[in-house]
């Protein structure tokens, strides 16, 4: 990440993850956007410290900044989401977790996911027609609700990247960090701002046939 020097800067990321995170999963991604200049904030569901899963044990405990309640998607810029099937179980059945997701999603900001991290992204109902990986349990779950999932080491689309598991994330994480400098992408709004062009076009011409 050396030659990428600080392009994040100015840039301010939130890391969602509960007990159960894979451990590298968290931490190596959080390197890496640290030392390209972000402010990490590692938000969950409680305050204190969350406990990881390594080699198929727990691992270490690491401090939260904030909790899911305490934050709001306003305030970043990007979203990195870690894997872990007990972090990813558990936060895809908090409401708070996936209105946070849905609202990064929907202004059009960067969204970085690994590995069982994109059960929480099918939550939010914004999957579908996107290209993505993950780990290959959730195939059916990902194309069921519309994305088109591939079995690649890494995978973006418009702002998006997913990877499917740790040894993915050499890859990942160079890819995440190219997204989150490039910063927001096409979202809702956009959408919304060619419809209201399109209704002033109509309105326009109905003046001059009404004229």
């Amino acid at each position: 990440m050396a030659n990428q020097e600080k392009v994040l800067t100015d840039r301010r990321v939130a890391i969602i993850a509960t007990d159960g995170v894979e451990e590298s999963e968290l931490l190596e991604p959080r390197k890496a956007l640290e030392e390209a200049g972000a402010k990490v904030d590692l938000i969950s569901l409680k305050s204190g410290n969350i406990e990881t899963w390594s080699d198929q044990d727990w691992g270490s405990s690491i401090p939260v900044t904030k909790t899911i309640h305490e934050a709001t998607a306003a305030d970043y810029d990007a979203l990195m989401l870690p894997g872990g099937v007990i972090n990813a179980d558990r936060l895809r059945l908090d409401e708070d977790v996936v209105e946070f997701v849905g609202d990064i999603v929907r202004a059009g900001k960067p969204v970085a996911a690994i590995c069982h991290a994109l059960w929480t992204l099918i939550e939010t109902g914004e999957v579908e027609g996107r290209n993505v990986t993950s780990w290959p349990s959730l195939k059916t779950d990902l194309e069921n609700a519309g994305a088109f999932w591939v079995d690649e080491e890494v995978v973006t689309d418009e702002g998006w990247v997913t990877s499917r598991k740790p040894e993915d994330l050499p890859a990942f994480n160079e890819k995440m960090i190219e997204e989150f400098a490039e910063g927001e992408h096409a979202g809702e709004s956009d959408d919304l701002d060619e419809d209201e062009e399109e209704e002033e076009d109509e309105g326009e011409d109905d003046e001059i046939l009404a004229s």
